[in-house]
C-alpha cells in the first residue's frame, strides 16, 4: 500500500500515517473495507432428508462458511490492532524525525520493494509462490503504481494549501470513491442499509476527528480548487484499492481456485509505485519545500537522526527505537489491510481503518512516552464514535445484494 492512501485515508508508504500539527487538534488520516457472503439456499427435500447429496453439501458449506468468518473476523482485528498502533507509533517516531517526515515517507516506499521482494523470492524457493503466479499479466499492477503515485502528488500539492482539520474530512470521499468503483469494475451490488451505513461510518470519524471545529469558515478561505484536488487525489487512490481487489478475484480463475498469495500483489505493486514516484521525487521535493538539488544532503542528514548518529542531529531523542518500530508495524499494518482486501473487500478494509481513528485518537489524547502533553477532547468527539459504530452495525448486519457476478 502506500503514503498516497494514507493521505486519503490508506494502499503504503508514508503509509498510512496520519501528521498531528497541533497537539491540541488531532487530525488521522483515514482510509480502507467488509465482505458478503451469500446466505444458504435450500431447495426441494434436502432440509428434510440429512442423507441427500444437496444437505451434505449444505454441511459441508456451513462449516467452510464458519471457518471462514473466523479468519476474516481474525484478519479485521489485526487489520484494527495495527492500524492504531501504526498512527500512534507514526506520531511518536516524528517526535526524532519532526525535520524528516518526507525521508521517512521515501525511506518506507524504496525500502518496502527490497522487504517484500526479499519476502517473495524466500517464498517462491518455498514453493509456496508458484510460477503460474509470477505469471500473472502485470499490466494492472503498472497502473496501480501509477495511480498511487497520481495521488500522492494530487494529495500533497492539496495538503500543502489546505487547512490541516480540512484534511481528513475531505479524505472520507475516499470510501464514496470506493464504493462507486466496486460497483462499476466488479458489479457489486450494495443495499440501501448497506450505503447508509457507510455513510455513517464517515460521518462518525468526521465528527470525531473535527470535534466541533469551525471547518466550513476555514474552507471559505481556500480556492475550490484545493479542495476539489484533494477529493480526486482520493479517487485515485480508491481507484488502485478496487483494482487490488479484482486482481485477487480474476486470478482465482488463472490459477484454478487456487489463492494468489498477497506478497505477489504487494511486491510489484510496490515495485512500479516506486518507479512512479522516483519520477516525481522532483516535483514531490518541491511541494515539501525543499529544492531537488538538496535532496542527497537531506537524505543525508535524514539517515543520520534517523540512526541517531553523530553529535549533529541533537533533536533526534527517541531514535533509532521509535523510527523502527513505525516501520516494522508500518509493514505489518500495510501486510494485513491487504490481507484483509483478499478475504472478504477493499470497501470493508476501508471501514476497519476508519474504525481504527477515534481509537487512536483517544490513545493520543493520553499523555505517552516523548508526548507527555496529552490533549482532552470535546463531547463531539464521543459522539462521532457512537456514530461510527452505528454505521459499522449497519453495514455488518444487512443482508448482502446477490451481485451480477453471483447470480445462479
Amino acid at each position: 500500500m502506500s503514503f498516497a492512501v494514507a493521505l486519503c485515508s490508506t494502499s503504503s508508504f508514508f503509509p498510512s500515517g496520519f501528521a498531528i500539527r497541533n497537539p491540541k487538534q488531532l487530525q488521522p488520516f483515514v482510509s480502507m473495507s467488509l465482505s458478503s457472503k451469500l446466505p444458504l439456499h435450500f431447495s426441494g427435500n434436502a432440509r428434510f432428508n440429512r442423507n441427500h447429496p444437496t444437505m451434505l453439501k449444505i454441511r459441508a458449506s456451513n462449516s467452510n462458511s464458519s471457518s471462514s468468518s473466523k479468519l476474516v473476523l481474525f484478519s479485521s482485528t489485526i487489520v484494527v490492532t495495527t492500524a492504531v498502533a501504526n498512527r500512534v507509533l507514526y506520531k511518536l517516531a516524528l517526535v526524532p524525525m519532526k525535520e524528516y517526515p518526507f525521508f521517512l515517507a521515501q525511506f518506507i516506499t524504496f525500502g518496502y520493494v527490497v522487504i517484500y521482494f526479499s519476502i517473495l523470492y524466500f517464498r517462491y524457493r518455498a514453493r509456496i509462490v508458484t510460477d503460474e503466479m509470477l505469471a500473472i499479466p502485470k499490466l494492472r499492477f503498472v497502473a496501480i503504481g501509477f495511480l498511487e503515485a497520481l495521488g500522492l502528488v494530487s494529495g500533497m500539492s492539496a495538503a500543502a494549501v489546505l487547512p490541516g482539520p480540512v484534511i481528513p474530512i475531505l479524505n472520507q470521499t475516499f470510501l464514496v470513491w470506493q464504493l462507486m468503483f466496486s460497483t462499476l469494475l466488479l458489479r457489486r451490488r450494495y443495499s440501501i442499509n448497506q450505503l447508509v451505513g457507510c455513510l455513517l461510518v464517515a460521518v462518525g470519524v468526521v465528527v470525531a476527528i473535527t470535534s466541533g471545529s469551525n471547518t466550513g469558515q476555514m474552507l471559505s478561505e481556500v480556492q475550490f480548487f484545493w479542495p476539489a484536488l484533494m477529493i480526486i487525489s482520493c479517487s485515485f487512490q480508491a481507484w488502485a484499492s478496487v483494482m487490488k481487489e479484482s486482481i485477487f478475484i480474476d486470478s482465482a480463475t488463472q490459477l484454478k481456485h487456487k489463492s494468489l498469495d498477497i506478497f505477489v500483489v504487494n511486491s510489484f505493486g510496490s515495485g512500479f509505485q516506486a518507479l512512479f514516484v522516483l519520477l516525481s521525487l522532483p516535483i514531490l521535493s518541491n511541494l515539501r519545500g525543499i529544492p531537488f538539488a538538496q535532496l542527497p544532503s537531506y537524505f543525508k542528514s535524514g539517515a543520520g537522526c534517523f540512526l541517531n548518529l553523530g553529535a549533529d542531529n541533537p533533536n533526534c531523542d527517541g531514535a533509532p527505537l521509535l523510527p523502527l518500530l513505525y516501520v516494522i508495524i508500518n509493514l505489518a499494518f500495510n501486510i494485513s489491510l491487504l490481507n484483509a482486501v483478499k478475504t472478504s473487500s477493499a470497501v470493508v478494509a476501508s471501514l476497519l481503518v476508519m474504525l481504527s481513528v477515534p481509537i487512536s485518537v483517544y490513545i493520543l489524547s493520553l499523555p505517552l512516552p516523548y508526548l507527555p502533553e496529552g490533549t482532552s477532547l470535546s463531547p463531539f468527539f464521543l459522539l462521532g464514535c457512537a456514530i461510527l459504530l452505528c454505521g459499522l452495525f449497519l453495514y455488518n448486519t444487512t443482508r448482502p445484494v446477490r451481485s451480477s457476478s453471483e447470480d445462479d
